[in-house]
Formats: structure tokens, sequence, C-alpha cells
């Protein structure tokens, strides 16, 4: 317990330091736990969060639900990095939508406009153990444009 309140804790004092608004961040809006850019798509707040051992990360490509250009394929990456920056993990496409596989790591995938979901079951790619307590960011990027949330790890 007295490990949870210390990692909650520095979770606090780290949130301090971010930008509670990041509306002049080139067009990239806050609307609740979700970060949106027009046009691109957004990424939404992994649940639960704080996890242990699996979690589940929402995200959109280009302007769901309406998908006005259906026809265009997005090519999307979602990672998720440590604190030091080193890349963990790339979750998995959850399910199958838009006539895309479920199963397959986001990295570099071509996907239609639509609403999907990512799933990451709490293991470091290179050893295949349990991704230790702490604070991770994840990172979609849409085209090449990068939308990132963070999320907690609990033990």
């Amino acid at each position: 317990m007295k490990r949870v309140m210390t990692l909650l804790g520095f979770v606090l004092a780290v949130g301090a330091f971010m930008p509670r608004d990041v509306a002049a961040q080139g067009g990239v809006q806050q609307q609740g736990s979700t970060v949106v850019r027009r046009g691109v798509g957004s990424l939404g707040q992994n649940f639960p969060n704080p996890f242990n051992p699996e979690t589940t990360i929402p995200f959109s490509v280009g302007d769901a639900p309406t998908c006005s250009d259906s026809g265009r394929q997005h090519r999307v990456t979602l990672r998720i990095f440590n604190l030091l920056a080193r890349e963990v993990a790339v979750p998995v496409l959850k399910g199958g939508t838009s006539g895309v596989a479920g199963g397959q790591p986001i990295s570099a995938i071509m996907v239609p406009c639509g609403q999907y979901e990512a799933y990451w079951d709490g293991k470091v790619r290179s050893t295949g153990r349990d991704a230790p307590s702490g604070v991770y960011s994840y990172v979609l990027e849409i085209d090449g444009v990068p939308l990132a949330k963070k999320m907690i790890v609990v033990k």
C-alpha cells in the first residue's frame, strides 16, 4: 500500500508540470479525457487507468463518426513509452472493424476512417515480462501527426 501511495504521489507531482490546455499546439484540443485534432483523429484515455495487467486504448481516425472521406486510407502507429522515452510496446488492434483485421500490431497499418480500440497486455515487448509499476505515455500517429496521453501501471 505504501508503494502505491508513493507512486500516486509521484504521478501527481509529474502531472503538475503537464500542460492542462493544449489548444495552442497546432489545432489540438482537449475534450474531456480525449485529445482531438480536427480532420486527423482523436486519442482517448486508456481504461482502466491505473491498470494491472492489461488495458484498452480507444482512438478514432479521420473525422469519425461522420467519415465524409470514407475511401481514404490513413497510416496509423501506436506506441507505448516509459518515462525515459524508451519504446516499451506496440499494442494490437482489438477486434476487426472497418475491414481491418484485429490482433495485428498497430505499426504503420493502413486503416479507413473510423473508431478503433487497441489492446496492450501490459508486457514489455523486448523481454515478454510484465511492465513495472509507473507512468507511461502512449503516442498515436495518424499520417505522421502525433497525439499523446499518459497512463499508469500499478502492481
